[in-house]
């Protein structure tokens, strides 16, 4: 809801001014999804939705709205993750370079920014053939799932815990 409260602080004065710029800081999960992470994928894809609204409904008035999807960007929240045992992907970047990707973007007046090069292939990939994808998805989640019950512990039995 971040964004939308600011957009409801900051949009007033763009418009009585005529110009202002909205850049709303997505993910690529916003484009695609995350495997075993709902609650932030569907928040991404909520962020993305109400940045392409915010633009066709604004822009003939002067305010310019980008939505910024990077995969991965090494951060703490980034380290601590990897140490959680989340699965990260193995090609985040620097903080930079996603601003560099930002101003890049801003200059060129995009709407999406795509700091990974590779999320375009994967978008591709998705809307070519949504049910493939899904299937392709779903066999990395059942991995994931086979590995993290590896990693579990065993449940100890009733009896075993009345002893």
């Amino acid at each position: 809801m971040a964004h939308v409260r600011a957009a409801r602080d900051l949009l007033p004065e763009w418009l009585e001014r005529g110009r202002g710029r909205f850049v709303s800081v997505v993910s690529s999960a916003g484009l695609l999804t995350m495997i075993d992470a709902a609650p932030y994928a569907v928040s991404k894809h909520a962020a993305l939705a109400f940045a392409e609204w915010l633009s066709l409904t604004y822009r003939h008035r002067g305010v310019s709205v980008h939505a910024i999807c990077p995969r991965g960007v090494r951060t703490e929240t980034h380290r601590m993750a990897g140490v959680a045992g989340l699965r990260l992907t193995s090609t985040a970047i620097g903080p930079e370079e996603v601003a560099e990707a930002l101003f890049t973007g801003i200059a060129e007046e995009r709407f999406l920014v795509l700091p990974h090069p590779e999320v375009v292939q994967q978008m591709t990939a998705r809307i070519a053939d949504l049910d493939r994808w899904l299937e392709n998805l779903n066999r990395m989640a059942a991995e994931q799932s086979v590995v993290a019950a590896r990693r579990r512990p065993p449940l100890r039995s009733d009896s075993q815990e009345e002893q």
